[in-house]
């Protein structure tokens, strides 16, 4: 198998995570729960993942650091902890439905900063929108169809002369380019992408933000209290950790910052570089975003004419054995402004672990499929 879908997830991992999610099965008990060696032995290694991530970000303090199932759940409890009903939200067309659905569901009807036909923001109506009176301003930092990366400084910059608070979800970028906590107020993040964990894994960086608790339970503290503690990272932490994965994700983190996002970034931009080189110029091709941009995720979106999204994803899989996604990858205002909101597009996502041969094989599948059309 060509393994391209390492946007959806990385499946090619470093091995030494599955041999910390095998060692700490057989030897963690609950963290946080109990003075005995089991449970103490998951409490430290949770803590030293909080701890690594913390270190790849420049946040402050480990206690920065909430371990949370996913990016989908940090965002949904970040996004419940910030926003009430009929609070002005801005958020943008490149955004994913796990920020764009908990806006909904929270009773916030966000204004949208529109995306051009190559998926780029509008800095222009950034700057209209992103005013005194907004509460939040939620905003992907790399797109999951085009691969474009947000200028998030600008962003951010925006931000603090309006006093609006900032989430960014770095789902898409965390351990794949460098991504630093003073990005954004709040940042989510998942752990089964470009870190290389295993699913199941994500969480939230806040060092200043207050939020109102939105999910309470256990936490191994203050247990005569009617409410979960108020604070980093306890606030969504209820409930027992998933300490087995969580040490998983701390030896993913430890290779990403072994060999530095830097080189991780450089070498993505060289397979995408390769890639696009080989495709261009196959008839009825039509890749979508910005391929001159100079900073991008390894990620191609783009259709054939004459044959759907989908049963291109079905031959590139069936006969040259190579995994793709086509559909609409749950962001549906980036492919309304793609144009691409009925046909869908077939993303090829490459990670670090890809090789210039796997390249050559899509490339070629690829031309073979034109070919036959």
């Amino acid at each position: 198998m060509i393994y391209c879908d390492n946007a959806a997830t990385t499946l090619i991992k470093p091995p030494e995570v599955a041999q910390a999610v095998k060692y700490a099965l057989e030897n963690f008990g609950a963290a946080g729960r109990a003075a005995h060696g089991a449970a103490m032995a998951a409490t430290r290694e949770v803590y030293k993942t909080r701890e690594v991530i913390a270190a790849l970000t420049g946040a402050a303090s480990p206690s920065s650091v909430a371990l949370t199932s996913s990016a989908t759940e940090a965002l949904n409890l970040t996004i419940a902890g910030l926003v009430r009903p009929g609070d002005r939200v801005v958020t943008t067309a490149a955004e994913h439905n796990s920020i764009l659905r908990p806006l909904y569901l929270n009773g916030c009807s966000p204004e949208v900063i529109g995306c051009d036909e190559y998926g780029r923001i509008d800095q222009n109506e950034a700057r209209r929108l992103i005013t005194r009176g907004v509460k939040l301003l939620a905003v992907t930092h790399g797109s999951n169809v085009t691969g474009g990366i947000t200028d998030v400084y600008t962003l951010r910059a925006l931000c603090a002369e309006n006093g609006v608070t900032m989430l960014l979800d770095v789902s898409q970028t965390l351990g794949t380019t460098p991504v630093f906590s003073d990005m954004a107020d709040v940042l989510c993040f998942t752990g089964h992408k470009g870190l290389f964990g295993p699913q199941g894994t994500g969480g939230v960086i806040a060092e200043n933000t207050e939020f109102r608790i939105v999910k309470t339970g256990g936490s191994g503290t203050n247990s005569f209290e009617k409410t979960q503690p108020a604070v980093m990272p306890d606030i969504f932490e209820a409930g027992t950790h998933s300490s087995h994965d969580l040490y998983g994700l701390q030896h993913g983190v430890r290779f990403v910052s072994e060999f530095g996002t830097d080189e991780i970034a450089a070498k993505n931009a060289k397979l995408r570089a390769e890639f696009l080189d080989e495709i261009r110029a196959i008839d009825g091709l039509r890749i979508y975003g910005d391929i001159t941009a100079q900073e991008s995720l390894p990620i191609v979106s783009l259709n054939l004419s004459g044959i759907t999204a989908a049963d291109v994803a079905t031959i590139l899989w069936d006969e040259h054995g190579i995994a793709v996604r086509a559909g609409f990858h749950c962001a549906p205002l980036m492919h309304r402004a793609l144009g691409t909101e009925k046909t869908g597009a077939v993303r090829f996502s490459f990670s670090y672990f890809n090789t210039k041969q796997d390249i050559d094989a899509c490339a070629a599948a690829l031309r073979e499929i034109a070919g036959a059309i």
